[in-house]
């Protein structure tokens, strides 16, 4: 469960390049309310606080376009060509749904993620960076080593090479993969139920 007083601050520094993995249901058509987000009103609802957590942080790479028009609409996206409902239909019942979702580049615009690692490449201080403030939103959101979950090579790139010594990461397939809804969630699942077999395996593991 996050605190309210988590929720607020989180919304107002970083609302709008962040969100939480938790969507509104579909009425039977697979973008349906994706880009509802009425349920993060916590004063008309505000038990979706202990639908939150910070257990996994899940990373994107950029924000590819400035249409996130209100906080908390990252990864929450209904238009047209939008891949983001693949998300909803792979995380819920889940032990991912209900993370913090982020990217770890800010206020970039780039479709091609090529061309954004390309930037990267050339620009080592601006990946630092975005890296530093990357873990000021950790510290933010007071969480204590979450596991990070990379949406895609290139995030997870990234991620290794500055923070791979420090936590624990783990890849997803990029949602915006040409491939069905439900070939995805299936690839996210054969994925979770590895690494969270390897973690109940470990020796510390409770």
């Amino acid at each position: 469960m996050i605190s309210r007083n988590i929720f607020e601050l989180i919304k107002r520094k970083y609302g709008y390049c962040s969100s939480w993995a938790v969507w509104a249901d579909s009425l039977g058509k697979p973008k349906d309310k994706v880009g509802d987000l009425r349920l993060f009103d916590i004063e008309k609802n505000n038990h979706v606080l202990e639908l939150l957590h910070s257990k996994f942080v899940l990373v994107g790479l950029n924000i590819s376009s400035r249409s996130i028009q209100f906080p908390l609409g990252n990864f929450h996206d209904n238009r047209s060509m939008s891949q983001d409902y693949k998300i909803r239909y792979a995380l819920k019942g889940t032990p991912l749904w209900g993370s913090y979702m982020t990217d770890i580049v800010k206020d970039f615009q780039q479709k091609a993620s090529g061309k954004m690692m390309s930037y990267l490449r050339k620009n080592k201080d601006f990946e630092e960076k975005n890296v530093e403030v990357f873990r000021v939103e950790l510290n933010d959101l007071d969480c204590e080593k979450p596991t990070l979950v990379a949406f895609g090579n290139d995030a997870y790139k990234v991620i290794v090479r500055n923070l791979g010594k420090e936590f624990e990461v783990w890849k997803l397939p990029h949602y915006s993969k040409y491939i069905s809804k439900e070939n995805y969630r299936k690839e996210v699942e054969v994925i979770l139920n590895s690494k969270l077999d390897d973690s109940n395996n470990q020796p510390n593991a409770k």
